[in-house]
């Protein structure tokens, strides 16, 4: 932690850095601050400093979610769906806000109304991507937006692996929705594992080379993840799920979404029958036995109401989680 201190670069004029993060709203915390999150406390490098903008929670339960920045739209939809289920279960989601699965995790967790933590490789007066600008300011609403590096710090290529040791510090268990053999996700991934957390991978397309990185995660031990219970199963305590306030059991993913969409009951019956990977609608007819002209309407109701997707060759897929 001294050497820690001793590397950590100091601004030039740190009065007038501390002046500018107050006339911006930003806090400084420490080390030695109550404020300052516990588990990255432990591990063996933790940043001295951190600007934030917005409320970094010192209680929260933490589950980072990371992945491709050139994502497929499967990766997307995983990572926004798992995200949501997260913070339903009060668990706060903590990513680089890059785009591609980042920046789904992050819009995942604030579909749930839930908490989301950003880590930049950039000072807080230089959001990157420009792009998450307003990304960032719907995220320091509910949540924080935070860095290591000084305010006006671009976004150097360097920074990245570097802040990736937060991103997985901050919390019990990293997630890799998707990845290629080489994605940076890769050392968020092993940083969580040298500073024993837990890993965990979601399994993609064998026909796909950007699922390979999470494959071979898998393949090496990292937990393989299909819904967030996955991850509550996983880490025990750390992340155990409040019960309902009725005591009664949680609905199903596809039951939440008929009460939610405002599905019928026959919509309700066909959207169960989808699932998140393509399904040609021969197939669907053979599981639900009805007649195309009925089932291509409901699908088609489906559609309208943004639960299912359409794919090219009469292929259907799930747009929003179906899991317990």
């Amino acid at each position: 932690m001294v050497d820690a201190l001793r590397a950590h670069p100091v601004p030039p004029d740190a009065a007038a850095e501390i002046e500018a993060a107050r006339r911006r709203g930003y806090r400084l915390i420490t080390l030695c601050d109550a404020a300052y999150p516990p588990l990255l406390r432990e591990i063996p490098d933790p940043p001295p400093l951190l600007y934030v903008n917005g409320d970094l929670d010192v209680g929260a339960r933490c589950v980072a979610v990371v992945g491709s920045r050139n994502a497929t739209a499967y990766g997307i939809d995983a990572a926004r769906q798992l995200c949501a289920e997260l913070v339903r279960l009060k668990f706060t989601v903590v990513s680089g806000m890059a785009l591609g699965i980042d920046t789904a995790a992050h819009e995942g967790a604030l579909s749930g109304r839930g908490r989301t933590v950003a880590v930049l490789g950039s000072g807080l007066n230089q959001v990157y991507p420009a792009e998450n600008r307003k990304l960032a300011e719907r995220i320091a609403a509910s949540g924080a937006v935070i860095s290591e590096f000084a305010l006006d710090s671009g976004p150097d290529a360097h920074h990245f692996p570097v802040r990736n040791r937060i991103i997985s510090g901050m919390c019990g268990g990293t997630v890799v929705v998707e990845a290629t053999r080489h994605s940076g996700s890769l050392i968020t991934a092993r940083l969580a594992a040298e500073q024993n957390r837990e890993v965990f991978a979601v399994p993609g397309s064998v026909q796909s080379f950007k699922s390979m990185g999470t494959h071979t995660l898998i393949k090496q031990g990292a937990k393989l993840v299909e819904n967030a219970q996955d991850i509550v199963c996983e880490l025990g305590q750390f992340l155990a799920a409040p019960e309902a306030d009725d005591g009664a059991p949680a609905p199903d993913g596809a039951a939440r979404v008929a009460a939610r969409r405002g599905l019928t009951d026959e919509e309700a019956r066909v959207f169960r029958a989808i699932e998140p990977y393509p399904l040609h609608i021969d197939e669907l007819m053979r599981r639900l036995a009805i007649d195309a002209g009925k089932l291509s309407a409901v699908l088609l109701q489906l559609e309208l109401k943004g639960v299912v997707r359409q794919l090219p060759g009469k292929l259907f897929q799930a747009t929003e989680d179906t899991g317990p």
